[in-house]
């Protein structure tokens, strides 16, 4: 793959309506050729729960307990389930639908992703393997937690999910973001998602510790968010050949900014499904 240049953003810790606006503002403005491929890292204020885009809010999600926890909640343009923003790097891409990394579909372009992710946290002594699939369970019960399996091409260590992804493709661009998780918040995400029983409730809570890590846990360290998004970077490059600068959002972004925050915000949009 021919050597070429991607703009590196980090916009840093900022709400979970500005966040998701930030990254659609990205894509429109790619799709409109005004800006270059670009891989962005942020973090979130207040601790956020996403719901994956069609996802139904009032059936698998408790609103007084996000209340209660001090939790934001938001959804997200893509698919898959949902995930709780807190103590994480979260990434994401954007590239269009015929470039090298994204041509062949969406599992081949996971997989490329994915190699890229795994090579970054190899670096800082992660043991990681990438999930072939999801695999079936013998429980009638399931969360509607992102991190409670891993999907196609994920990664694990020692077979928990330690990063989560969407992705979606919108008039020829692809956006796939994802979590890549510091330490678990296991209480409060168990604590907003709707169950049938307390005792379920605890049953998938215990399950969950199996199924999903955090990078602190596995590498017995504390970790620092820049030595994460250094080693993704460096990996995107070593495996890819990209070149990143250094960027800012270009005018045309911060333009859209408002009037997308606005929408992420909206109870019409958090209230589709």
């Amino acid at each position: 793959m021919p050597a070429e240049t991607w703009r590196l953003l980090d916009t840093g810790v900022t709400d979970p309506y500005t966040n998701m606006a930030v990254d659609e503002a990205i894509l429109l403005e790619h799709r409109e050729g005004k800006t270059p491929p670009t891989l962005r890292f942020y973090a979130w204020s207040p601790p956020t729960i996403s719901l994956g885009y069609f996802q139904q809010l009032e059936k698998e999600i408790d609103l007084e307990a996000i209340k209660d926890r001090g939790l934001g909640l938001v959804r997200r343009l893509t698919g898959g389930r949902a995930v709780l923003h807190d103590n994480e790097v979260t990434y994401s891409v954007v590239a269009r639908e015929d470039h090298p990394l994204m041509a062949g579909g969406i599992r081949p372009s996971y997989l490329r992703l994915a190699e890229a992710l795994a090579l970054g946290l190899r670096e800082l002594g992660a043991p990681v393997e990438i999930a072939s699939g999801r695999k079936g369970g013998q429980d009638e019960h399931t969360s509607a937690a992102c991190f409670d399996a891993p999907s196609w091409y994920e990664i694990t260590s020692g077979g928990r999910k330690l990063v989560g992804s969407a992705q979606t493709r919108k008039g020829g661009v692809v956006l796939q973001h994802g979590s890549i998780v510091i330490a678990l918040n296991v209480d409060d995400l168990f604590a907003v998602l709707k169950m049938p029983s307390e005792a379920v409730r605890q049953r998938l809570k215990d399950k969950f510790y199996h199924q999903a890590c955090g990078l602190e846990e596995i590498l017995g360290r504390r970790v620092e968010e820049g030595e994460i998004k250094a080693g993704i970077a460096r990996a995107f490059t070593r495996l890819y050949g990209l070149e990143f600068i250094r960027g800012e959002l270009t005018d045309g972004e911060k333009g859209r900014l408002e009037e997308l925050r606005a929408k992420y915000a909206s109870k019409d949009w958090l209230e589709r499904r």
